[in-house]
Formats: structure tokens, C-alpha cells, sequence
């Protein structure tokens, strides 16, 4: 089946518009780290990663809602796609110095980067929606966590990779909602508090409809 010349002309020419959006937004986060701010909030969310990386709720047997990841999620959020991915990859690190448990393995913590670029990419200076959390959360559940990591834990630990799926993909389909609902509405409230203007920081967040405009 042969396409049309307009159909692939439209398909390129889309194809060159994402590109185009996609290298804008990772410039725009790259030049984040001239600013000092991004430096000493990511210093501070850094060492509340690790104060959180100790909590934990559990809801059932081999299922807990941590909490260690939401300043990864801020930082995506914050500074973008360049910044969230060194930040994850560097807590990554230092939590496990901090905590060590089996041996290292380079594959999670590239894993956590990827993680941390995909935030950044639906949530860097874009309205904080609930269903761009969703889209996003459920995006690096079946990507990082199910897929990529249960990879990674198949090599490191020595099992089969579809012996691991399985509870796996029961723990992420259980906190896709509820991590999803923590994020926004802690994004939120943050925001409304003041919490980040303290620091100069205003990211976009979903506003209601305006009178006589469009979204």
C-alpha cells in the first residue's frame, strides 16, 4: 500500500515540528544550570530525597507507597528533561552509598535517568494537569519500571525476566493511580501555597477557562 505525496508531506512535516519542539525544550532546561537557584533547590530536594528514602506505607504484602521519588519528580518538573535526568542519576548513586543492599548495578540508575527525562518532557513549563500526570506516570511505569527495570533486576539478581513480571506489573498497576494523585496534588498545593516563589521558581499550572479565550 503506497502513500500519497500530501499524506507523506504532512507526516514529515509534523514529524519536523515535534523535533523542533522536543530540541527547544531540552535547550531551555540545559540552560537552567546557569541559574544558582537550580542549583540549591536541587541541593535541598536532594537531601529530602534521602531523608524519604527511609518512609514507606504499606498497603498490602510486597506493595508500599514510597516517597523518595517525588523531589526527582520536582526537579523534572522545575528544571526538565537535562537537569532531571542528572539529578535522578546522582541520587541514585548516593543512595545507594548511603544504603547499599545488592551490588550495583549501572542499568538502574540509567534506567532512573530515563525516568527522570520523561517527567521532564510532559512536565517541564507545561500546565500541571491530572491527566498529564497520568499519561506520564503510566508512561514510565510500563517503560522503566516494568519493562526496563525488571530487565535489569533479571540480570542482576540471576532470574528469569517473566518470573519477575508478573508482581511487578500488579505493584505498578496498584500505584499508578495513587503516586499520580500524590504528585499533583502535592504539585498544587505547593504552587497555591507559595511554597516555590520563595525560591523564584513558577511553573505553569492548569488555570480555569478564560472568558473569551482558548486554551
Amino acid at each position: 500500500v503506497s502513500l500519497s505525496p500530501i499524506v507523506v508531506r504532512e507526516v514529515c512535516k509534523g514529524g519536523n515540528f515535534f523535533m523542533k519542539k522536543l530540541a527547544t525544550l531540552f535547550t531551555r532546561s540545559l540552560q537552567e544550570f546557569k541559574q544558582v537557584k537550580t542549583v540549591t533547590v536541587c541541593a535541598m530536594l536532594g537531601a529530602v530525597a534521602l531523608v524519604l528514602g527511609s518512609l514507606s506505607v504499606e498497603i498490602i504484602p510486597s506493595v508500599r507507597i514510597g516517597f523518595s521519588g517525588i523531589p526527582n519528580e520536582f526537579v523534572a518538573w522545575l528544571f526538565g528533561p537535562v537537569v532531571g535526568p542528572l539529578f535522578n542519576g546522582t541520587m541514585d548513586i548516593l543512595k545507594y552509598l548511603a544504603k547499599p543492599t545488592n551490588a550495583y548495578f549501572p542499568g538502574l540508575t540509567m534506567v532512573t535517568m530515563l525516568a527522570g527525562c520523561i517527567y521532564g518532557c510532559f512536565f517541564y513549563g507545561r500546565p500541571m494537569r491530572l491527566w498529564r500526570v497520568l499519561v506520564a506516570k503510566f508512561t514510565v511505569a510500563l517503560i522503566c519500571n516494568v519493562i526496563l527495570n525488571t530487565f535489569c533486576l533479571s540480570i542482576l539478581l540471576g532470574k528469569g525476566f517473566w518470573l519477575l513480571l508478573p508482581p511487578r506489573i500488579l505493584r505498578n498497576v496498584i500505584m499508578w493511580p495513587i503516586d499520580s494523585l500524590i504528585f499533583f496534588y502535592l504539585a498544587k498545593f505547593m504552587e497555591t501555597a507559595g511554597v516555590l516563589r520563595q525560591f523564584g521558581l513558577k511553573p505553569a499550572l492548569e488555570k480555569g477557562p478564560k472568558t473569551g479565550g482558548k486554551r
